[in-house]
């Protein structure tokens, strides 16, 4: 039992980074644009990952963590809630970082790189151990 339940775990951190690439590929394709644009980039940053939010959450309910999502009503309205407080610590972390870099020089790009790993690294372990923790029956 307790090598399936590894090895599910390794399956949906495998499917949480393909659903993590596909969010990234919206947020960090929107912040590029945006910097092309002239948006300053802490805003491109917090507007980019934004959007991933909702890419992240679409693909994580149906491809992710689809048996433990709450099905409706009240549970369902508070996972939702719990993956918005996740993803705007992700979002303050991401803004914080790249706001810091901008500020003192850096390059944005590469703090965005940065603040892709810090981000997707922290919000894993809030949505794996309390947004779609398996509760239980």
């Amino acid at each position: 039992m307790t090598e399936y339940l590894t090895r599910l775990r390794d399956v949906r951190l495998m499917r949480y980074l393909a659903a993590s690439v596909g969010a990234l590929t919206a947020d960090f394709g929107s912040f590029l644009a945006l910097l092309a644009l002239a948006v300053p980039a802490t805003l491109a940053s917090a507007l980019g990952y934004s959007l991933g939010i909702l890419v992240h959450w679409l693909l994580s309910s149906r491809t992710v963590f689809h048996d433990t999502v709450a099905r409706s009503g009240r549970d369902r309205t508070r996972q939702k809630a719990l993956f918005v407080v996740s993803a705007l610590v992700g979002l303050a972390l991401t803004t914080l970082i790249v706001g810091a870099a901008t500020a003192t020089g850096g390059d944005p790009r590469v703090a965005k790189l940065v603040a892709i790993l810090v981000s997707f690294t922290v919000t894993w372990v809030l949505r794996a151990k309390i947004v779609f923790r398996v509760r239980p029956a």
